[in-house]
């Protein structure tokens, strides 16, 4: 099949790879176009020149940093790929996107015969290499769900449907806030811990090995936090979107879920500290000003 990349990040690179050595045609894009240039030259495939190169596209693969740049791709830039694209072409949002305009851009890719499906995936960069990404897949066409299931099966290991479309993007910012309110009440365990005299490594081998363990006590705080490593390969600036799409899906079901929303403001501080791009095991830091000194 012939598939359009875009979006070669530290995710998109070694996704799109797997997609080559699943023997599939790739034309690859990115905003760096000295990096999309590098990878066509180091992986032998082609390169996005202009937007019309993408007419013979079986399927356009997205992996951007949110919702306004996966929309800016289809109906903006360059007058948008939308109108070069093949009737028929199945377009598959792989970035951590909002469900509502998801389904915005699915009203107004129609017309031009395209399909939308999402599917997020969860893993960092070690999983992406390995095509062991967990992916979550929603769509409201079957047919285009299991045309794309072998392409999504290149880069990952585990394919799990959500249901309509919009679900798959909501699936993953739901499973980002459970993994920030994991971190944020383990890093706040350890910060009363360390104002009680008691060690932050002897609190997390408690909270790893007990009954009540936790998996960012074990793997992160433990590796990235103590450790002092700093690489979960989350980003605050994505992670803290992800959180905050998770607390506005909790006001849209008119549900009243105050943790999403005390977890969102947690790490929209941290983002705010520390900026965008400072991994997100960090956060703890940005919260107890003690640990800067």
């Amino acid at each position: 099949m012939r598939v359009g990349f875009i979006g070669i990040g530290n995710m998109g690179w070694p996704m799109a790879v797997n997609v080559l050595k699943s023997r599939h045609r790739v034309i690859v894009h990115d905003a760096n176009v000295t990096r999309s240039a590098r990878f066509a030259a180091e992986n032998g495939c082609e390169r996005l020149v202009q937007l019309r190169d993408l007419a013979a596209a079986d399927f356009l693969i997205t992996m951007l940093p949110d919702a306004r740049a996966v929309r800016n791709v289809y109906l903006e830039e360059a007058g948008g790929a939308a109108r070069h694209l093949q009737f028929g072409t199945i377009a598959i949002d792989m970035s951590s996107s909002n469900p509502f305009e998801t389904r915005v851009l699915a009203q107004k890719l129609a017309p031009h015969g395209v399909t939308v499906l999402d599917a997020p995936v969860s893993g960092g960069v070690a999983q992406a290499r390995s095509a062991a990404l967990t992916i979550m897949l929603g769509g409201d066409d079957p047919p285009a769900i299991e045309r794309a299931k072998p392409l999504l099966a290149s880069m990952g290991d585990r394919l799990i449907e959500t249901g309509a479309l919009g679900t798959g993007h909501a699936a993953k910012a739901l499973n980002s806030f459970v993994g920030g309110a994991g971190y944020a009440a383990a890093a706040e365990a350890v910060l009363v811990a360390r104002r009680l005299g008691i060690e932050a490594r002897t609190l997390l081998e408690i909270l790893s090995a007990a009954t009540e363990r936790n998996v960012s006590a074990a793997a992160i705080l433990r590796e990235h936090v103590v450790g002092r490593k700093l690489a979960s390969g989350f980003a605050l600036g994505p992670f803290s979107k992800d959180v905050a799409i998770a607390a506005e899906l909790g006001k849209h079901a008119g549900l009243d879920a105050p943790l999403t929303r005390v977890i969102c403001r947690r790490f929209k501080l941290a983002r705010d500290r520390l900026g965008t791009e400072r991994d997100s095991s960090e956060a703890l830091i940005s919260w107890d000003i003690t640990l800067k000194q």
